[in-house]
């Protein structure tokens, strides 16, 4: 058991709190918190080095991703006088999930002092994830869940003039997405994730902070912390086709530990050729909302008319 096991740190006889195949360590509680703090501080500096100050907006779910990153954005940059922060949260209207959600992320803000915004689907699309998972039974909700979310999220994030826009993507997360696109034989797409490697006009660049934090153990910390967050999973989750990405990386990752990091440094390197072969450019605006978009109607509005037309009473 790890308990009966000392921390891998010089001189540290503490017992182990976790054990880090991929790097060969074992980690009492205090270096696990410090490994963890130092590696998002990193990632912060790196992915924002040019962030001399203005608004910082944050996407909060109130899970522990997204709980996790405030708290840890707000140790590292709460004092700065130049930087307001300020967290985004988006009610998608998913019953029997989000209003719990909202509640650890409503409890988290108010202990941390940092504004909290809210904006629902029908506020801003007239339907919720519910009502066009019904309407679009044969679409996975999280198709047009994920989509709409990113489109309020960044609409949110310009209407209080941030300069970035923080998302709580661990590094499972991004690994898959590579993996994900990779697969399909879309590479051009790793342009598009987070963090941004490109600012293009009308989207609020996106950073990941967590980028190098594992999923577990951001779970780990939030629990040893006491950070307030909700762990139940979204009830159309099961249907996702990141599902069995995850799988496949699971078991890679514990045939070779390192994969999930192994990843993210190959996306690092076709950034640099895709970048050279797909300089940045202005991109067009949505006829519908506004929005930028590579097509004449973005995926959002796309997807919107697509519950619209199976007789839906939303109004235009």
């Amino acid at each position: 058991m790890l308990g009966d096991v000392e921390c891998s740190r010089k001189g540290c006889a503490l017992p182990v709190v976790i054990d880090l195949p991929y790097a060969g360590e074992h980690l009492c509680r205090r270096h696990f918190q410090a490994f963890t703090e130092e590696r998002v501080r990193r990632e912060l500096h790196r992915q924002a080095s040019g962030l001399k100050g203005g608004v910082l907006a944050v996407a909060l779910s109130g899970g522990k991703d997204s709980g996790t990153m405030l708290s840890l954005l707000v140790r590292f940059l709460g004092r700065r006088r130049n930087v307001r922060i300020v967290a985004l949260t988006v009610d998608e209207g998913i019953e029997g999930y989000r209003p719990a959600t909202l509640e650890k992320a409503a409890a988290l803000t108010s202990s941390l002092g940092i504004e909290h915004r809210i904006r629902s689907f029908h506020d801003e699309l007239q339907t919720s994830t519910d009502e066009a998972a019904r309407a679009l039974p044969g679409i996975p909700p999280c198709s047009f869940c994920g989509v709409w979310r990113r489109n309020v999220l960044n609409r949110m994030a310009r209407e209080v003039g941030a300069v970035r826009l923080a998302v709580g993507f661990n590094l499972d997360d991004l690994a898959q997405t590579v993996l994900m696109n990779l697969a399909r034989g879309e590479p051009a797409r790793l342009l598009q994730m987070a963090p941004h490697a490109r600012t293009t006009e009308g989207l609020v660049p996106r950073i990941a902070p967590l980028a190098q934090i594992p999923e577990r153990e951001v779970y780990l910390y939030a629990r040893l912390t006491g950070i307030p967050f909700d762990h139940s999973e979204c009830p159309h989750a099961s249907r996702a086709m990141r599902n069995v990405f995850r799988e496949v990386l699971w078991r890679l990752e514990e045939e070779v530990p390192g994969t999930r990091h192994a990843l993210l440094r190959t996306r690092e390197k076709l950034l640099e050729a895709l970048e050279a072969t797909q300089p940045a450019s202005t991109l067009p605006r949505c006829a519908f909302c506004g929005e930028p978009s590579s097509k004449a109607v973005c995926r959002a509005c796309s997807l919107r008319k697509d519950f619209m037309a199976e007789g839906s009473e939303v109004p235009p």
